[in-house]
């Protein structure tokens, strides 16, 4: 495998930090190929303007789609952009790993999806979904969550963590053409103990080395999908 983790916390001793150590040293030592962001230290900047850009193509009103199109077309994106551009074409497999902060991604995390995640060099043209420009590579989200199950179950007062995760699952990585695994999940790392953190790390080990063969996330299918891009009346149930 390529694998392409984007690392989103600030404390490199945090147990993101240290799901993160486990994945690289599980997939190299297996003689896959390994490629960490660390949004954080890399001094990872959010914010997406025309500082994205080496191009302009309208000067008077910042148009995003307009500029990244334009961008696309005559290789205009900034260095440190163009650099996550190229590791998302280089890898097979994408990890996201971040800690679940206001049921979202981290704030960073989303800016790099914002920057990075341009049209014509992630979507654009009809490429979205099935027929994304990502399709054929696969997605995993490592999410840690401050509370502890319960609290993220279908009774609990936070519902399901996979339904406050949909945004991220189908709004961006399935929406650029990712087949989406299921996401590995970490409940209140900080009340957990030693053994448990252990034990926890042991099974990212395990999961990592396994993702080609990893459960995946239904996502639609265009076909499936009418001009108005409602699901075809013969398909409901």
């Amino acid at each position: 495998m390529r694998v392409f983790i984007v690392h989103a916390h600030h404390e490199p001793s945090s147990f993101n930090g240290a799901l993160t150590r486990e994945a690289v040293a599980a997939l190299t030592a297996a003689g896959h190929e390994v490629v960490v962001s660390d949004l954080y230290a890399m001094g990872f900047d959010p914010v997406s303007d025309r500082r994205n850009f080496l191009t302009v193509k309208d000067p008077d009103r910042l148009r995003q789609q307009t500029e990244e199109t334009h961008a696309s077309q005559h290789n205009g994106y900034v260095e440190a952009l163009q650099a996550e551009m190229d590791k998302l074409a280089w890898c097979d497999t994408l990890i996201f790993q971040f800690p679940l902060w206001w049921f979202g991604l981290p704030a960073i995390l989303k800016g790099w999806v914002d920057r990075v995640f341009a049209v014509g060099r992630a979507y654009g043209g009809g490429r979205w979904f099935d027929r994304g420009v990502f399709a054929g590579k696969r997605a995993m989200c490592s999410v840690t969550a401050g509370g502890p199950a319960p609290m993220f179950s279908e009774h609990g007062i936070n519902g399901p963590l996979t339904r406050l995760l949909f945004p991220i699952h189908q709004g961006i990585l399935q929406f650029v053409g990712f087949t989406v695994m299921e996401p590995f999940i970490v409940h209140a790392p900080a009340r957990l103990s030693d053994e448990e953190r252990a034990g926890y790390l042991a099974r990212y080990r395990e999961h990592v080395l396994s993702l080609p063969s990893a459960p995946v996330l239904p996502g639609p299918k265009t076909a499936d999908y009418d001009e108005r891009l409602v699901l075809k009346t013969e398909l409901r149930s």
